[in-house]
């Protein structure tokens, strides 16, 4: 166990120095701010949505190695989804990073998957959770920026 643990620390810190998707995106029709409020940690988040489907995200911010890796992630784990998949997403990430360690998220989360770790580190769930609520704001174009408190 602790040495898939480390792999998942290595694939975590990775998207935290090199974060995938970063930067500000052209064309796009959706946009939202975020700041977790405890720690810090502010995002900025853009989505490209066409016909119902997210065809590019891309965000910019500062923030720690968790807040940074989940959207990194995030934005990887968009792009093809409709509107309705992305809710899913949230959905299973939220379960899979607020619930128990026998929850199992209804939908697949694949690479997502390796912040399950943070359910055992409370005050990191904001962390990992900010990415995803900017998200929410975003899809349903909500111009006020977003709070994780």
């Amino acid at each position: 166990m602790s040495d898939l643990r480390e792999l998942y620390q290595e694939l975590i810190v990775d998207h935290y120095r090199h974060p995938h998707n970063f930067g500000p995106l052209d064309g796009a029709n959706r946009h939202a701010e975020g700041v977790n409020p405890l720690c810090g940690d502010r995002l900025t988040l853009w989505l490209r949505v066409v016909d119902g489907v997210i065809e590019d995200a891309r965000f910019e911010g500062v923030g720690c190695a968790i807040s940074t890796a989940s959207a990194s992630l995030m934005t990887d784990a968009l792009k093809g989804k409709t509107e309705a998949q992305a809710e899913a997403l949230f959905a299973g990430f939220r379960a899979l990073v607020t619930g128990g360690p026998d929850t199992a998220p209804a939908v697949a989360l694949g690479k997502l998957e390796v912040l399950a770790g943070v359910r055992e580190f409370p005050t990191r769930v904001k962390c990992a959770t900010l990415a995803w609520h900017t998200l929410q704001a975003a899809l349903h174009d909500d111009g006020r920026p977003v709070s994780t408190e």
